[in-house]
C-alpha cells in the first residue's frame, strides 16, 4: 500500500490525540467538581496541539528537489532511470519519510527517507527506474513527505516541488529494406544531371582525374586555372520525404465497436485516440525511422496542409514541418509522444476550419514537387476524399498510401480512386503488422513485373 493511502487525512500524532483526550477529560472534570485548575489543565492540553498543528502548515520545512531523466524521454515498453537529488535549504527537522507520486500505471509509488545514510554535503540522491506501455507524457512526482513538530503532537504531508514531465515516445518497428525510395538509392543518395556548356560557373568544374573523358574537359576554366579542369555532371543532393499523417477523429472511430481509449486525468495529458490511431502513429514513427536511417530529410503534414504536430502538447516546435537527421528523428518521436485524435467528437457536426486534401495540402506538395516520395498514412478514407487526394500523386516522385481500419474491405472503392490517380494504395487492420504492410508494395510491384513479363510472352492477360 502507498504511503499516501496508509496515512490518510492524519492531523495528530497519537501523542498528539492523546493530549486533546486528556484535555476533553480534565474539562468535563473542571465542570463537575469545579475546579479552576482542572479547567486550565483542560485548556492548555488542547491548545497545545492545536497550536502546534498551526505551526508546521504555516512554517513549513524547505527543500529544493532535482529530478533528472535517462534518457530524458524514452520509447514505450524500454526504461528510464529516475534520479532524484534532495536538499533541505530550511532549518533541520530530524529525519523525514517522503514518497515519490506516480501515476498509477507505473505501480507502487517509492518511499524513502531523508537524509539518506549516504547523503553528501547535506544532499540525499535517489534512483529508480520507471517503464511505460503506452506513449504520452506523464507527470513524476511530486515529493511529498510527511513533517510534525518539535514536540511529536501535529503531523503535515505536503509536496516540495511540483514534479517533472516525462515524455514516453512510440517505439519504432524494424521496416525491411524495400524499393520505396525510387530512384534514389537505399543510401539516401542521388545523382542529379547537370547541363554544362561553356559559360558555366567556375563552380560546377572540378579538376581533372585519371579516367575521365577528354570530351568533358572545360577549356575556358582550363586556361583560367592553368590545368585541365572537367564538367561537373553529377551532384549529391540530399532526398526529401513527405508523410501526410491523418489524425480526424472521424476516420478513425468508425462505427459502434471503435474501441477508443484515454489515459486519465492522473497519468499527465488526456489522449483521446484509438487501436486504429495507435497503429497509424507506430507507422508513422517508423517510416520515419525508417527514411531517416537513409539520410532522408522529412516532412510532416496534417490532410488540411498544416503542419502534422501544430496540435501535439508534446511537440517541441509544433509549427515545424521539416525535419533532418538524428535530431529530426528525435523531435518527431517526441511530437507523436502525445498525438491525439482532433476534431469533432460527435457526430453530425458542421465541418470547420480547413477542409482535407484541399488546395492548402495540394500547393504544399506542388512546392516540393518530385523531390521524392509522397507516403499518406490514412484513416477509413471515403471516395470523395480519395478523388481529391488522388491528385497529389503528381507531386511525388512516387506516392503511397496506406489505409488502417477496422474494416479493410469497406475501401475498395477509395483505394481503386487513388490508384487511379497514381498512389500505390493498400488497406489494413489495426491487428496487421507495420512490416507487412509496408513490404505490400514491393510485392505488389513484383507481381506487376511478373503479370508485364507474361503479358510480353503472350502468355498473360492482355491489356
Amino acid at each position: 500500500m502507498a504511503l499516501t493511502d496508509a496515512l490518510p487525512g492524519r492531523l495528530f500524532s497519537t501523542r498528539g490525540w492523546g493530549l486533546l483526550a486528556a484535555g476533553v477529560v480534565s474539562l468535563l472534570a473542571a465542570q463537575v467538581m469545579g475546579r479552576r485548575d482542572l479547567l486550565t489543565l483542560g485548556l492548555l492540553l488542547i491548545v497545545l496541539p492545536l497550536v502546534s498543528l498551526a505551526g508546521i502548515r504555516i512554517l513549513k520545512p524547505r527543500f529544493k528537489v532535482y529530478r533528472e531523466f535517462n534518457p530524458a524521454s524514452v520509447e514505450t515498453s524500454s526504461t528510464t532511470t529516475v534520479r532524484l537529488a534532495v536538499a533541505r535549504t530550511g532549518p533541520a527537522a530530524g529525519q523525514v519519510v517522503m514518497e515519490e507520486h506516480l501515476p498509477p500505471r507505473f505501480g507502487e509509488s517509492p518511499a524513502f527517507r531523508f537524509p539518506a545514510r549516504s547523503a553528501v554535503g547535506g544532499t540525499s540522491r535517489y534512483e529508480y527506474h520507471l517503464r511505460s506501455g503506452k506513449r504520452g507524457q506523464f507527470v513524476i512526482g511530486p515529493v511529498t513527505a510527511e513533517f510534525t513538530d518539535p514536540f511529536g503532537l501535529a503531523l503535515h504531508r505536503h509536496a516540495i516541488d511540483d514534479g517533472d514531465t516525462l515524455t514516453v515516445t512510440p517505439a519504432a518497428v524494424e521496416l525491411p529494406a524495400t524499393g520505396l525510395a525510387g530512384a534514389r538509392g537505399n543510401d539516401g543518395v542521388t545523382a542529379t544531371r547537370i547541363r554544362a556548356n561553356p559559360s558555366d560557373d567556375d563552380v560546377m568544374t572540378r579538376e581533372y582525374r585519371h579516367g575521365d573523358p577528354m570530351r568533358r574537359v572545360h577549356w575556358p576554366a582550363t586556361a583560367r586555372h592553368g590545368e585541365l579542369m572537367v564538367r561537373q555532371e553529377e551532384s549529391v543532393t540530399t532526398p526529401e520525404a513527405t508523410i501526410i499523417l491523418d489524425q480526424r477523429w472521424s476516420v478513425f472511430a468508425r462505427g459502434p465497436g471503435a474501441a477508443f481509449s484515454a489515459t486519465s486525468g492522473e497519468d499527465g495529458h488526456e489522449l483521446v485516440t484509438s487501436d486504429t490511431f495507435e497503429w497509424a502513429v507506430t507507422a508513422a514513427m517508423s517510416v520515419s525511422a525508417h527514411l531517416a536511417e537513409r539520410s532522408y530529410a522529412l516532412r510532416f503534414l496534417d490532410p488540411a496542409g498544416e503542419p502534422a504536430f501544430v496540435h501535439s502538447p508534446s511537440a517541441p516546435e509544433p509549427e515545424t514541418e521539416e525535419y533532418a537527421g538524428a535530431g529530426g528523428l528525435q523531435s518527431i518521436a517526441e511530437s507523436l509522444a502525445a498525438i491525439q485524435l482532433s476534431g469533432a467528437h460527435h457526430a453530425p457536426a458542421p465541418e470547420t476550419g480547413p477542409h482535407p486534401f484541399d488546395d492548402r495540402l495540394m500547393d504544399k506538395l506542388s512546392a516540393h514537387r518530385q523531390r521524392g516520395p509522397v507516403i499518406a498514412i490514412l484513416g477509413h478514407l471515403q471516395v470523395a476524399e480519395a478523388r481529391s487526394l488522388s491528385a497529389a500523386a503528381g507531386f511525388g516522385a512516387n506516392a503511397f498510401a496506406i489505409v488502417v481500419t477496422d474494416h479493410p474491405g469497406d475501401c475498395h472503392a477509395a483505394l481503386e480512386s487513388l490508384r487511379s490517380g497514381g498512389w500505390r494504395a493498400v488497406a489494413v487492420a489495426p491487428r496487421t503488422p507495420v512490416p507487412a504492410a509496408w513490404s505490400y508494395f514491393d510485392q505488389r510491384d513484383a507481381a506487376a513485373a511478373t503479370a508485364a513479363a507474361d503479358v510480353r510472352r503472350g502468355t498473360g492477360v492482355s491489356r
